[in-house]
């Protein structure tokens, strides 16, 4: 299929510093997606924000990825809201 009759989306997600949204593309990078020949995914963190692009070649697929990603954004930012601190101020503990 021609380059041109891709559809793209870019995303970008605020995040309070740039540590934050490092650990979300990471954390976020290891699920490739599903339809590999008609999805395209780049994520990269610029300053504090998690700029995530996709070429899809349908606009449904391009619905469908874009809602997917925003789910795994909004865990993701629960579990940094909830363990962000705790995980950098706290020692670790052993039995």
């Amino acid at each position: 299929m021609s380059e041109n009759l891709w559809h793209s989306v870019t995303v970008r997600i605020p995040f309070a510093n740039h540590e934050h949204a490092t650990i979300a593309k990471q954390v976020i990078e290891v699920d490739a997606e599903l339809q590999r020949n008609a999805v395209k995914r780049t994520l990269a963190v610029e300053d504090s924000q998690l700029v995530a692009t996709f070429d899809m070649l349908t606009v449904r697929l391009a619905r469908l990825v874009v809602n997917g990603f925003l789910e795994n954004v909004d865990l993701v930012v629960r579990t940094i809201g909830e363990f962000a601190e705790e995980a950098i101020y706290k020692p670790l503990q052993t039995s």
